[in-house]
This record gives C-alpha cells, structure tokens and sequence, in this order.
C-alpha cells in the first residue's frame, strides 16, 4: 500500500473570497504580518502500490480538482 496526498489550490489569476475572509480577519484577532491566504483543499488516498503516477494524476485532474480554475499536486508520502 502507498499513501498518496493531493494538494489542490486555486490558479493564482482565480479569486480567492474564502482566502480573502481569512486574511481580513486575522488582524481584527491579533495576528499581524499576514499578507495574503489563499485556501486550497489538501485529499490523503490509500492506494495499492500498483496504482502508478499517470492514474493518481487522472484522478487528481477529473475527480478531486476542477482543471479549469484549480491547480493540483500528487505526491507520494511514507505511511
């Protein structure tokens, strides 16, 4: 078994609200220095070793993000 993360964040040239609403509000709780959020969404996927790169990449692209406004990686981790 292989423990596979996709990490998947809006294109930069796509709004943010959702990263915009963190940022503002960070300040008004007492935390400065924050310039800018961006919020993504992060997927951890078990799968069997004989899943190879180009199907988590297939996965990835039309399953978990939207290629049109949302980038994404797939990266193997150690279990």
């Amino acid at each position: 078994m292989a423990r596979v993360v996709v990490d998947v964040m809006p294109k930069p040239e796509i709004l943010d609200p959702q990263g915009q609403a963190v940022a503002k509000a960070l300040p008004r709780l007492g935390f400065e220095g924050v310039t800018s959020v961006r919020q993504g969404k992060r997927f951890e996927l078990e799968v069997d070793d004989a899943v190879d790169d180009a199907t988590l990449a297939k996965i990835a692209e039309t399953f978990l993000a939207n290629p049109v406004i949302e980038d994404w990686v797939v990266r193997r981790v150690e279990p």
